[in-house]
């Protein structure tokens, strides 16, 4: 007697567009039947069970799919599974039994699923690590040198008449680097020549030298404290704001809008922005310089026994124009420093919205350190010279 297999077919919901499934015929040589509408979005496409062909190991598995109405690809990844499932009983398919579109769907699928590779990650020495990043920090530097070069250009260029810089971008830049961050930038220095003036009358009045606050007020505002609060304050209010446009732009595909037209970012937008910090920075530094003695004059007069005019004098006498100078062209170089760098950012940032606030972040940090860097060198240099 001949060994039949036989599978109950599924419960049949009304009619017949149920998706329905059953193994009929001899074990040997069973036919799967399908019937019904077969959709994905319908959500009731049946599961191939793991062991639906247990019961015939070596057979010769064909379809019939004269009652089949509609299918999509819910029925080609249920004959996936069970191409699958037939691989590992040792149960072959004849393909030549389904639709032709079925088919060559059916035979683009393997019939075991391709091993995830791992990557094994590879492990850098110590020195290696520092080598990239040094190298890395070589090309930023150098990219950086290109883009002030550029700018440079550009500067020459709009002096000649020949530039493609909007002057109305560099008003609206230099209005909100400079009388925008007027109320900040006092508030900040008028406090440190505070605490200056406060820590330098604690400590000179045990020797009964307290006019020397103004003396120490004065030479610290003006040779370092001024210069380099003041571009911390940029740094952090118009670096990251730099940062965060240009990033923002180039999101939004505008960077990539320019470089169509043939217009040069390192004039459009970044000689703008460099410029505006170029021409306020020194104004900022000098209102700081006035605003930190302020701080400083108000603590003094309040706690030791100065007159106005003798913290004046004091104040006067402490330096002379080469300490203006000095600062002054810190000042310089720190709005060039932070307007470079914070442009640069912004446009190696990505294109999503998170790379914004990772480009204004990274923005206020470069520029901070930078500019401390920066007054390292120029006290070195102010060694050197004497200053």
């Amino acid at each position: 007697m001949t060994d039949q297999i036989e599978t109950e077919p599924q419960a049949a919901q009304p009619a017949d567009r149920t998706p329905r499934w059953y193994l009929q015929g001899e074990q040997t040589a069973p036919v799967m039947v399908l019937s019904g509408i077969w959709k994905a979005r319908a959500g009731n496409i049946p599961v191939f069970p793991k062991d639906g062909l247990k019961k015939a190991p070596g057979a010769h598995l064909s379809f019939q799919t004269s009652d089949l109405q509609v299918w999509d690809t819910g029925l080609v990844a249920f004959l996936w599974d069970l191409k699958r499932v037939a691989h590992d009983a040792g149960v072959s398919l004849d393909m030549r039994t389904l639709p032709g579109p079925m088919r060559q769907l059916l035979e683009l699928l393997p019939e075991v699923p391709d091993e995830p590779v791992h990557h094994k990650t590879a492990r850098t020495s110590f020195l290696e690590t520092v080598g990239n990043h040094a190298v890395a920090s070589m090309t930023e530097v150098g990219v950086v040198s290109e883009l002030g070069a550029l700018t440079a250009k550009g500067a020459v260029l709009t002096l000649l008449g020949r530039s493609r810089m909007r002057m109305v971008d560099l008003l609206a830049n230099t209005a909100d680097a400079g009388p925008y961050a007027l109320l900040i930038v006092g508030i900040v220095n008028f406090l440190i020549g505070a605490i200056l003036a406060f820590v330098g009358a604690v400590e000179l009045q045990k020797f009964a030298a307290g006019i020397y606050v103004a003396s120490l007020v004065g030479i610290a505002m003006v040779r370092e404290m001024a210069a380099v609060m003041t571009a911390i304050i940029m740094a952090g209010r118009t670096g990251g704001a730099y940062a965060a446009r240009i990033s923002t732009m180039q999101g939004n595909e505008e960077i990539d809008a320019l470089n169509v037209f043939g217009i040069p970012t390192s004039t459009y937008l970044i000689l703008p922005a460099v410029l505006s910090l170029i021409i306020t920075m020194p104004f900022l530094y000098l209102y700081g310089c006035l605003i930190g003695m302020l701080g400083g004059f108000v603590v003094a007069i309040s706690m030791l026994d100065i007159t106005a005019a003798g913290y004046f004098h004091q104040t006067i006498t402490a330096f002379h124009i080469g300490q203006f100078i000095f600062g002054f062209t810190k000042s310089l170089v720190f709005g060039a420093f932070i307007g470079l760098t914070s442009c640069r950012i912004g446009l190696k940032a990505g294109r999503s919205a998170a790379d914004v606030g990772i480009a204004a972040t990274r923005a206020v940090v470069v520029g901070i350190v930078g500019v401390i860097a920066i007054d390292a060198i120029f006290a070195v240099i102010a060694d050197v010279l004497g200053i």
